[in-house]
């Protein structure tokens, strides 16, 4: 388990060690999802793009302008 602390303005720092691990670097986004009484946390990813290719059923429209969208970031 890793721990951090949330700062006065509401930031917190991803230990290294998950950041290699999930491959999350300097300009990758994130969302943030609330179930259960937990706050989750998942990076937007290219492997997590590819995973749900297909999903809303755009033929691969959607893919195409995420990957846009995060070369420009």
């Amino acid at each position: 388990m890793e721990t951090t602390t949330v700062t006065t303005n509401g930031r917190v720092t991803i230990p290294q060690k998950l950041r290699k691990k999930y491959k999350i670097k300097p300009g990758t986004r994130v969302y943030f999802t609330e179930e259960k009484g937990e706050i989750k946390m998942e990076a937007i990813t290219p492997e997590l793009i590819r995973s749900n290719w297909g999903l809303l059923g755009t033929k691969g429209k959607m893919l195409k302008a995420l990957i846009e969208e995060r070369k420009h970031l």
